[in-house]
């Protein structure tokens, strides 16, 4: 499930029980899991390997942006995922998912676009020209 060499935090740092409703954005960092209702974004702090999981009861009002996530709930915004997205066969997501990897179990349903997204550019090929870059790729074949 979780391939590519990078594994998602197992830890649950934060808890948002079921009848618990947030209302504004919430950022965090480790692993989020949300049984109640967010009615806003929902931010993972770039420095962690972060994790959101939403229940089947969850519900999440706002654009989600985290390195890991998995759906089981309801979305209602789009969601940027760094690394790996699950939807699980409860997910119904009204808005787009931005991924660059995605496990999409029978039942889990999207209303908006799948959007594939290249792995993070590497810091040497941010500061560099493309000159540069391709003498790289022809000294490293």
């Amino acid at each position: 499930m979780w391939g590519g060499g990078k594994q998602k935090p197992e830890k649950v740092d934060t808890l948002i029980g079921q009848q618990t409703e947030l209302r504004g954005d919430v950022v965090f960092s480790g692993g989020l899991h949300v049984d109640g209702k967010i009615k806003g974004s929902v931010i993972a702090d770039d420095a962690s390997p972060a994790v959101l999981v939403l229940s089947e009861h969850g519900l999440i009002e706002g654009d989600i942006r985290v390195p890991y996530i998995v759906v089981n709930g309801v979305v209602i915004g789009d969601i940027h995922v760094h690394e790996t997205a699950e939807l699980a066969p409860h997910a119904r997501v009204t808005g787009n998912v931005y991924y660059n990897r995605i496990e999409m179990s029978m039942g889990a349903e999207v209303n908006g676009n799948l959007v594939h997204i290249e792995e993070p550019v590497k810091e040497r090929e941010v500061n560099t020209t493309p000159e540069a870059r391709e003498l790289a790729s022809e000294v490293e074949s």
